[in-house]
């Protein structure tokens, strides 16, 4: 089966597994009491979370520190939580989902601040907005960026074209800068092809439209603000798509939606840098006939990780080299070929693993807009809270798409129970 970084991001279920280096940790699990002071470095990260080659490299670039991988399955987080509860067994060097870190910053102490370590020689290297996901409000980094994952309009060049519409990549860009362009085009598309609405799923676009934003459900002090405008903006788009029915109403993943991929009737995608990956494998007939553009009205991310040092670690500085040397420019580019582990260092763009043509795209390369949109991902705060808060929001938008609800209403309830589930939480 071909992998995906949407399957990988979803966390693999098989069991805890090691790599060809063995899958030895630092801590003797009897004892809880560390084996070597100075070496037997234990390294946990994920399915897929590293390039191959380039850990490979990274373990005999450090011979004296014995580093040991394991690649764990199932739900990561819970393990690695479960793991720091426990006591023993720690990693000293281990990855954080980008979709967990901030339910980890209030827990920052179990973490080393990188900063005490030397990362202020290397921060600038890495895309601001990322490092901020990693930073507590008091100022301590906790992880340093593997990867991210920036959006841009996977669109179908030749589905776009029929239809009268704009299909040069240059053209789209120019002409669907706003999702209200974007909405405005599905008009013409539905006339010209009902079979392939230009909104794959209001969902999932509404999820785009906040994470295009500086503000999500919680404000720093702890406020609700899952009511304002920034939110009702995204919503009402997204009723938009579904009242004037250019919603596909076909989510992200689901075989409809990879079947509409190789058929043409999912035309678009507005997702992650990963995503061309998931549309490689599902369009076995669009090989030249896919393009990549801008993500009307800006970009966003989705996805992305980090690693992180434990304050088991019996020599921070020496994990951090690990680190520093892992996730270098160089590096991150090499794991881009690996795996499409899209890089969090700007650096990386100009090297010839990302500034290849892709025949997919039509000889396009899709670094020209990824890029870009990397380095304009907005700063946002974000709450430990947010994905709780969020799910309401989606469930409703669900039943005005059944046409169930009304958008007022389905708003309403919306609101309503986000704010109960803050209130639970302790959100003022």
């Amino acid at each position: 089966m071909e992998l995906s970084r949407r399957t990988l991001l979803a966390g693999s279920f098989a069991a805890v597994v090691a790599a060809a280096t063995g899958c030895s940790s630092s801590m003797d699990a009897g004892s809880g009491q560390k084996k070597n002071a100075t070496g037997n470095l234990a390294l946990w990260c994920w399915g897929g979370g590293l390039g191959k080659s380039v850990l490979d490299d990274t373990i005999a670039h450090f011979p004296d520190q014995h580093i040991k991988y394991s690649e764990i399955g199932g739900d990561f987080k819970q393990k690695l939580v479960t793991t720091l509860n426990g006591g023993t067994a720690i990693p000293d060097i281990t990855g954080l989902k980008g979709e967990d870190i901030a339910s980890l910053l209030p827990q920052a102490d179990r973490f080393v601040d990188l900063k005490t370590v030397g990362a202020d020689s290397v921060l600038g290297e890495y895309v601001e907005w990322k490092v901020k996901q990693a930073t507590t409000l008091d100022g301590k980094v906790i992880g340093l960026p593997i990867d991210i994952g920036p959006t841009a309009l996977f669109y179908r060049e030749d589905v776009f074209a029929k239809a009268g519409l704009p299909s040069d990549p240059a053209k789209v860009a120019e002409q669907l800068k706003t999702w209200e362009d974007l909405l405005a085009a599905g008009l013409e598309l539905r006339k010209a092809n009902p079979k392939a609405p230009i909104v794959a799923d209001a969902t999932d676009m509404y999820g785009t439209i906040i994470n295009q934003g500086t503000d999500r459900y919680i404000d720093k002090d702890n406020k609700f603000i899952g009511d304002q405008d920034h939110i009702r903006r995204a919503w009402d788009l997204s009723v938009k798509a579904i009242t004037t029915k250019v919603d596909g109403r076909t989510p992200g993943g689901t075989p409809d939606w990879n079947a509409g991929l190789d058929q043409g009737t999912v035309p678009t995608v507005v997702g992650a840098a990963w995503v061309a990956l998931d549309i490689k494998a599902a369009s076995k007939t669009g090989v030249g006939k896919w393009r990549v553009a801008p993500t009307p009205s800006g970009p966003a991310n989705f996805g992305g990780s980090f690693l992180a040092i434990t304050k088991n670690a019996p020599d921070p500085a020496a994990a951090f080299e690990v680190i520093k040397y892992l996730l270098s420019p160089d590096n991150q580019a090499k794991a881009f070929a690996d795996a499409q582990i899209f890089p969090a260092t700007p650096a990386a763009y100009e090297k010839p693993q990302l500034k290849a043509a892709d025949p997919f795209f039509g000889g396009q390369v899709p670094i020209d807009v990824l890029g870009p949109a990397a380095a304009d991902v907005p700063i946002a705060y974000e709450s430990p809270f947010d994905s709780a808060l969020a799910a309401p929001y989606t469930a409703a938008l669900k039943s005005v798409q059944a046409g169930s609800k009304s958008s007022e209403a389905a708003w309403q309830q919306a609101v309503s129970q986000a704010k109960q589930i803050g209130k639970r939480q302790g959100v003022q």
